[in-house]
């Protein structure tokens, strides 16, 4: 199948075994990371148990969305950090004081990003919490 750009005569190729293949080894690469980052599996039973406390508190769409976009970039972090750590120890498969800066500071903006969604997550959830603790006492 091929479709005309509006900008110029050029074809694009719409190549949809290669559309295919691109979707089977992002979902390889995810399995993979699950399989070897203890990491990776903690941010998700976080991200589960903020997704149940946002049901049970009820909060509203837009803290909904702040949640989600959080979660996303914690996890999209965590991918990334995991990527940076196969390509330094394919690189440098001795320990090499460049390469434990480049894993280090990896794991640096993971931190900072788990830091700050957890902060944000205390502004949304605690207020909710307080009120639903009131409605119960």
């Amino acid at each position: 199948m091929s479709v005309k750009s509006k900008d110029n005569n050029k074809r694009v190729i719409l190549d949809k075994k290669r559309l295919i293949d691109s979707f089977r080894y992002a979902f390889c690469g995810i399995c993979e990371a699950y399989k070897g980052e203890q990491n990776l599996k903690i941010h998700t039973v976080i991200a589960v148990l903020v997704v149940i406390a946002g049901f049970v508190l009820k909060i509203s769409y837009v803290e909904w969305l702040i949640c989600f976009v959080l979660i996303g970039l914690v996890l999209m972090a965590e991918f990334f950090n995991t990527a940076i750590e196969y390509v330094v120890d394919l690189a440098s498969p001795e320990i090499h004081p460049l390469a434990k800066l480049a894993k280090d500071t990896a794991s640096a903006g993971v931190l900072m990003m788990a830091i700050i969604s957890a902060i944000i997550g205390l502004i949304i959830f605690v207020p909710e919490f307080i009120e639903f603790m009131r409605g119960i006492l």
